[in-house]
């Protein structure tokens, strides 16, 4: 696989194909990133672009942000690494979910801390660094927009994304930054939505390449790669 100056890889979770909650979370935000079709949003949102933003990127909690492949870097080596690293880290629970208001964003955060979670995510952005192209001058400002505390700018100038590491926080965003009464309007609508599907418990089994072929289009989920086995299997 290769791509133009605006092909982009990220490493996600994403609930496993069979998990209720990869449905209602795909229906959620009007997008299966797995076929690229699109979905009949569920009735009640009552804000029509809230979820227009995350659908771009698909239902998935982020471990290692999207990239650039670094000159010289080839998609097929970035996989085996991927690959690698998923088959020397054994699959885990993944903690009670609930939906909450972070930072203005409808999300679902784990409820309980996981050091194995926490541990995925540092070895992703860790490991696979070595694939990440310098961020453009544009993202870099974007980042700073709101203002940076001093641990997010060197995380910034040392990684490419000013929250890794101590700094991370497991989220799946379901929402565009909210208002405040747009927040007390869908907070409760998408509680009650997920509520069947987070009643289950799940195992963290996998985690995926996802990839935008060009700058602005949705992110694609291209592979799924087993926890503990080694091994890949294509999306």
């Amino acid at each position: 696989m290769s791509g133009g100056s605006g092909f982009r890889v990220a490493i996600y979770y994403a609930p496993e194909l069979d998990d209720p909650l990869w449905t209602a979370g795909n229906r959620w935000l009007g997008r299966d990133p797995e076929t690229g079709a699109k979905l009949d949003r569920p009735d009640g949102i009552g804000i029509p672009d809230l979820t227009d933003e995350p659908s771009v990127y698909g239902l998935h909690a982020t471990l290692k942000p999207p990239m650039r492949l670094a000159a010289g870097t080839r998609y097929e080596d970035f996989e085996a690494a991927v690959a690698e690293m998923a088959g020397r880290t054994a699959p885990f629970p993944l903690p009670p979910l609930a939906v909450e208001n972070l930072d203005g964003f409808l999300a679902l955060r784990e409820q309980t801390p996981s050091p194995a979670l926490q541990s995925l995510a540092d070895a992703a952005v860790r490991e696979l660094d070595c694939f990440r192209a310098p961020p453009e001058p544009s993202e870099l400002a974007r980042r700073r927009r709101h203002g940076l505390s001093e641990t997010a700018e060197a995380m910034l100038e040392r990684w490419g994304y000013p929250y890794v590491f101590s700094l991370w926080r497991f989220h799946i965003t379901l929402s565009r930054r909210l208002e405040p009464s747009e927040m007390a309007a869908a907070r409760p609508v998408a509680a009650a939505y997920f509520a069947d599907a987070l009643s289950l418990s799940r195992r963290v089994s996998s985690v995926t390449i996802f990839t935008q072929r060009v700058a602005g289009k949705p992110f694609l989920l291209a592979r799924r790669f087993p926890l503990g086995s080694g091994s890949a299997t294509a999306a």
